[in-house]
């Protein structure tokens, strides 16, 4: 019995470490479960936190998108109306590049010798139209010998070029008591239009003297004429002038004129014309050698009634011939004409004839010595026949007009037609004895 009960507590001894064993593994398991299930806690307290932090970065970023998007738009803004200045500055750039590019329409020449105050004011006046398309028409002033304030006051601009021409050959006059001056203008004018056509190779030249001033419209009336010289071979120059614009005997702007007659003082011709004249210029009276039929082939001239260009050289070569009676009261366009929408095609050699020949028809006749007494008692357009020169020298003498002749062609005429106004917008027509047959119209 005895050795049952040892045997049964040594059983339990067994039984006793086992149970101890198991207690601390089970003690140890739930220290490790407690263990994990505090760091999950706080895991999960740090995920929390980082959630919590990330949702507060995320409003943060919420709002810099927001701002940002603010900004982009503004930037947007800026950005377009960047692009609109660079275009508006590209394009004025561009049309400044091509200001500076573009091909010039005609150079204009001051033909000048030894008055330094008159090519003063002529250059004031041109360049107070000028400088706004001084690319179209650059200016040149070309001396005739070594005056040396002329030179002076031309290399005083910095707008224009200056040529000088020094020639030292003597001249010998065809004619006793001739005047040099003639001569050596001759030589200048050859001398200055070989220098711009040939070595400046200008397509077109303006010519004008040291003793003029132009009008407001001078460059865009040459510009509108120059379409007609380039398309009508039956147009040898343009001029500005007309020799009876003086203001009790013109009215319109706008009328312009062909004309048989050389004008001169302010004239366009272009490198083809020069080509024919330029191997037989000759040595003197230039302009009244232009004036020859021989040379002018039947070619015409077109001109305004209101003159362009205003003669103010009371001293020169010619020694102020006629200038008070005929050159002092002329009346320089003060209007601003936009030639660029004038329809001038009724200037070509085609359409001319019957234009002009319809103004002609619809004007009165008159006719007799007393002529001028019979026009105060007529309103509209009159015309007058004259039967030679002489009758016209002294029908002109009466109203006051130029009455020279040159070749058989009087100053302005156009088949002979010499028209002019009188007191009012009325024109007058002094008609040569085969000038209706050549327009066309029947002498009734």
């Amino acid at each position: 019995m005895a050795y049952s009960i040892c045997d049964f507590r040594l059983l339990l001894l067994p039984a006793a470490v086992v149970f101890i064993y198991i207690q601390m593994r089970l003690f140890a398991t739930q220290s490790e479960y407690a263990d994990r299930i505090a760091a999950a806690v706080e895991s999960e307290n740090h995920c929390t936190s980082q959630t919590r932090l990330f949702i507060d970065q995320i409003s943060s970023q919420q709002g810099r998108i927001v701002a940002l998007e603010e900004e982009k738009q503004r930037q947007e803004l800026e950005c377009g109306q960047l692009k609109l200045l660079v275009k508006d500055l590209e394009r004025k750039g561009l049309e400044r590049l091509i200001d500076k590019v573009q091909v010039p329409l005609a150079a204009v020449v001051v033909m000048a010798c030894n008055r330094a105050d008159y090519l003063e004011r002529t250059i004031n006046s041109i360049l107070k139209y000028q400088s706004s398309v001084a690319s179209r028409y650059p200016l040149f002033v070309s001396q005739d010998g070594p005056h040396p304030d002329v030179k002076s006051k031309a290399l005083s601009y910095d707008q224009l070029t200056y040529m000088q021409h020094l020639d030292y050959d003597p001249v010998q006059t065809e004619r006793p008591g001739e005047l040099i001056a003639y001569y050596k203008i001759a030589r200048h004018y050859k001398w200055a239009l070989d220098e711009l056509f040939y070595k400046h190779n200008f397509s077109r030249v303006i010519i004008l003297e040291d003793d003029m001033e132009i009008a407001p419209d001078f460059f865009d009336y040459f510009e509108a004429a120059a379409a007609l010289l380039d398309q009508d071979k039956s147009i040898m120059a343009v001029s500005s002038w007309n020799d009876n614009g003086q203001k009790q005997f013109v009215q319109d702007p706008y009328a312009l004129y062909r004309s048989d007659f050389f004008p001169g003082l302010g004239w366009m011709l272009s490198r083809t014309i020069w080509d024919e004249l330029s191997p037989k210029w000759p040595k003197a009276y230039w302009d009244d050698w232009l004036r020859l039929k021989k040379n002018h082939k039947g070619r015409q001239f077109i001109r305004p009634e209101v003159c362009r260009t205003y003669n103010f050289g009371e001293h020169g070569s010619s020694l102020g011939q006629f200038y008070r009676q005929y050159l002092e009261p002329i009346k320089l366009n003060d209007v601003q004409v936009d030639w660029k929408t004038r329809d001038l095609s009724y200037l070509t050699k085609d359409k001319y004839t019957n234009y002009f020949a319809e103004i002609v028809k619809k004007a009165k006749p008159l006719r007799g010595a007393d002529a001028l007494l019979k026009v105060h008692n007529i309103e509209g357009d009159v015309r007058i026949q004259y039967k030679n020169q002489q009758q016209f020298e002294d029908i002109a003498r009466q109203f006051g007009i130029f009455e020279e002749w040159k070749d058989g062609i009087p100053r302005t005429a156009y088949k002979g037609i010499v028209v002019f106004r009188y007191q009012t917008t009325r024109r007058i027509f002094l008609v040569a004895p085969e000038s209706l047959k050549q327009l066309g119209i029947r002498d009734t």
